[in-house]
């Protein structure tokens, strides 16, 4: 029997404009950030941003017990296409699993990216697709060696922004997809087709609105993945231009019995919001609208 719709919603601390990209903002304190996804209802985080909790495994459950939060996955931007930097990736890889593992989470979360420090978008070779889909599965096989399942996240900036990008690398892996609704509409897919196409794929879903305004923007480049978050291109869930509920619906539907995390990713350029304000102001919309919708769906 599967777990209840409305028992597998869970948050993530870039709702809240916790990133690790440099100059991203003003950084909300951990029991700030926990404490007000407990007030919302939410039982299950990821862990966002590397550092912002603590990184070893009983630092992170006496940060999240205190708040009876489970946490579920991690977001790890990994170099797989280059076959210098593998055997650095891998081990990575290996220790956030370990990680993961001893915490109890479900999920490794897979960022194909071009640097570790620059996110850039270079035209690969076939030789470089074919090392990545290997690595992606290398990284597959060591997550489940921890218990994990490894999930590829789509993603503004990375090796998998555009739907082709996407489809290729599930063509030539076995890894499961983080159906990340917002990111793969930016990308140019449409997510409910997404989710028919690929329902046995999915093995994770990240929930975000998007407004198609702002994103066109982004798409022709007139404006940086940040300088769209400032801009709103993420609204919170029900207020933008998706249908999340149609996406919802076709995979549980199709048995999808996994969690949704829902984001709306934030940047805090004016400082620290006064306490009880900020970036809870939209997670409680968000918030209502999932318990909606699961109340729909059932």
């Amino acid at each position: 029997m599967r777990t209840p719709l409305q028992e597998r919603m869970a948050g993530a601390p870039i709702s809240w404009g916790i990133c690790e990209a440099p100059g991203w903002g003003a950084q909300l304190p951990v029991d700030r950030v926990l404490g007000e996804m407990r007030e919302v209802g939410l039982q299950a985080t990821e862990l966002g941003a590397a550092g912002w909790l603590p990184t070893d495994a009983e630092g992170i459950r006496a940060a999240t017990s205190k708040y009876d939060l489970s946490v579920i996955a991690a977001f790890v931007p990994l170099v797989l296409h280059d076959e210098a930097r593998l055997a650095a990736a891998l081990a990575s890889a290996r220790e956030t699993a370990a990680t993961l593992q001893a915490v109890g989470a479900t999920c490794f979360v897979t960022c194909v990216v071009s640097d570790d420090d620059a996110w850039r978008r270079p035209t690969l070779t076939d030789a470089e697709w074919d090392h990545l889909c290997r690595a992606i599965d290398e990284v597959g096989a060591i997550a489940a060696e921890h218990g994990l399942v490894q999930v590829l996240h789509p993603h503004v900036d990375s090796l998998a922004e555009q739907v082709d990008e996407v489809e290729r690398l599930l063509a030539g892996t076995s890894t499961k997809v983080c159906l990340d609704t917002g990111h793969l509409r930016i990308g140019g897919a449409d997510p409910v087709a997404f989710a028919r196409r690929h329902a046995d794929r999915v093995g994770l879903v990240h929930l975000k609105d998007v407004r198609l305004s702002v994103a066109e923007r982004l798409q022709r480049d007139e404006l940086t993945l940040m300088g769209a978050v400032q801009a709103g291109v993420f609204s919170p869930l029900g207020q933008g231009d998706l249908d999340l509920a149609a996406v919802v619906r076709t995979l549980e539907e199709a048995g999808y019995d996994g969690w949704y995390v829902f984001e709306q990713d934030a940047a805090l350029t004016d400082g620290l919001p006064p306490v009880g304000e900020g970036p809870i102001d939209d997670v409680r919309v968000s918030v209502d609208f999932l318990r909606s919708l699961a109340a729909s769906i059932g």
